[in-house]
């Protein structure tokens, strides 16, 4: 099992269970989890970008080589942003970014959002979007950041094409225009995708194939993720390393499933292209 949504470090506003590196590679190792694509919650506040990206890469290395990836952060709004995101692919040989549009104070209609899609649709790299963190509900009240508007993703998405986009951390009252939910290179984690049949539903919008485990952890305790995927498809669903797409694809013998596979939920494992 991969889970495509974790974070590494402390949350900015109070200490978590699994914040230590060490600790959440333990706890996740103990559920089943064989490899983690990690960000990092330093990324959220802290301006000193190339420091944020090397302290993850190097945490990365020494509590989980082969088992945390590193998505390293880029805010556009920043002077150096190509060159961190130069400095993610060519020295840390990360396969990815993630974006926080919402702590870093742009929106996704900003010209400079299209110059990053574009760029990093041209060196092959996937973009974590992260829709969310926080329910806007339990925020530190004199630090309330609301989630990212997608509106303009579907015109980001016709003119990069080529470009592979996980989405995270989106809540079903975040609305998405069904020509980004429904393009083959858009895939959606199940982290904050709440209500009976909630999943489900999800994979209605996009498919099973396009649909990945993602936890949030440590912010999220990691049942919680879990217990929404059905217990059917977990006994189905394998996984084999795959060089060339970003979901993992299923053995021939489980390559027909669909969506009533998936009862409760389902469970995707993931693993990366790069």
């Amino acid at each position: 099992m991969i889970d495509a949504n974790v974070s590494l470090f402390r949350w900015p506003f109070r200490r978590l269970a699994g914040d230590d590196p060490a600790e959440l590679v333990a706890r996740l190792r103990k559920q089943g989890v064989s490899q983690a694509w990690a960000g990092s919650y330093e990324a959220l506040i802290m301006r000193d970008v190339s420091g944020v990206n090397a302290r993850l890469a190097a945490a990365c290395r020494q509590h989980g080589p082969d088992f945390l990836i590193p998505f390293g952060v880029v805010n556009p709004k920043e002077p150096d942003w190509k060159e961190a995101l130069r400095r993610c692919q060519e020295l840390h040989k990360m396969p990815g970014i993630r974006l926080n549009p919402d702590y870093h104070g742009y929106k996704l209609n900003d010209p400079v959002v299209a110059e990053l899609f574009a760029l990093a649709e041209s060196r092959k790299m996937v973009v974590q979007l992260a829709f969310l963190m926080e329910d806007e509900r339990t925020q530190f009240p004199l630090m309330m950041v609301p989630p990212v508007d997608p509106a303009p993703l579907a015109d980001l998405l016709k003119r990069t094409p080529g470009l592979r986009l996980l989405i995270l951390n989106r809540k079903r009252q975040i609305t998405l225009a069904p020509e980004v939910a429904q393009s083959m290179n858009v895939y959606s984690d199940i982290a904050m995708w709440e209500g009976v049949g909630g999943v489900a539903r999800l994979m209605d919008q996009f498919s099973p194939s396009r649909v990945l485990f993602g936890s949030h952890s440590p912010f999220f305790c990691f049942d919680s993720a879990f217990l929404k995927s059905g217990k059917r498809a977990r006994r189905r669903i394998k996984t084999r390393p795959c060089w060339r797409g970003m979901p993992a694809r299923c053995s021939s013998d489980d390559a027909r499933l669909e969506r009533d596979d998936f009862v409760e939920a389902p469970f995707r494992a993931a693993f990366l292209c790069w």
